[in-house]
């Protein structure tokens, strides 16, 4: 029985350098891998590039001040990555009722109409505090503010949301909703667009 115990301990250490080898290495190297080709922009983040910098990712939410802006859902975590997460403020909260109460007048302030109309994720956070999406009734509702701000027709704008509405997942899961993140950033591209003077034709 002694004789087999280094026998034993020996197989024992190949076995876990080859499994360190192909579970810790080669594994993971190869979903690296195929991620990079197949979904390359999804593996690094969904990042969002302007002018060769990187300005924000589609899946999270970053503030937006200003009426030039959609903005966002609420954060309690005020859009820190590091610091993510809810308030753990109950429904029977005062403190809770008293800050949804503020925002909801903030909020019906700024886009000029009735706290009874405000949807309710423009008052009330996410669980992360991070989530991109916004319901397309908020979207909506901050379409004329929006245009105003950007001297652009209401209709322009309306279509640049209806764009960037995504439908239920499979069709029946979820709800529909907007990214505020990347509305913002095609609302920059409209803009741009259309602030760029005519290209000058050439004369022969």
């Amino acid at each position: 029985m002694l004789s087999s115990s280094p026998r034993q301990l020996l197989a024992g250490l190949r076995m876990l350098v080859v499994m360190t080898v192909v579970l810790g290495a080669l594994f993971p190297l190869a979903i690296w891998g195929v991620g990079q080709v197949a979904f390359s922009a999804k593996a690094n983040g969904s990042q969002i590039e302007r002018n060769g910098a990187v300005v924000g990712s589609e899946l999270l939410a970053q503030k937006f001040d200003g009426p030039q802006w959609f903005h966002p859902r609420p954060s309690a975590g005020e859009y820190d990555t590091l610091a993510s997460g809810g308030t753990n403020l109950g429904p029977n909260s005062e403190k809770l009722v008293a800050l949804i109460a503020e925002r909801l007048a903030a909020v019906a302030r700024e886009d000029g109409v009735a706290p009874s109309d405000v949807p309710t994720d423009a008052v009330t956070a996410s669980f992360s505090g991070l989530d991109p999406h916004i319901s397309p009734a908020y979207a909506r509702q901050q379409v004329a503010r929006v245009a105003k701000a950007r001297g652009l027709a209401p209709e322009r704008v309306t279509a640049l949301v209806a764009a960037h509405t995504d439908g239920r997942q499979l069709g029946y899961l979820g709800e529909e909703r907007v990214n505020v993140v990347t509305l913002n950033a095609a609302l920059t591209d409209l803009a741009a667009t259309i602030s760029r003077p005519p290209a000058a034709s050439s004369s022969r």
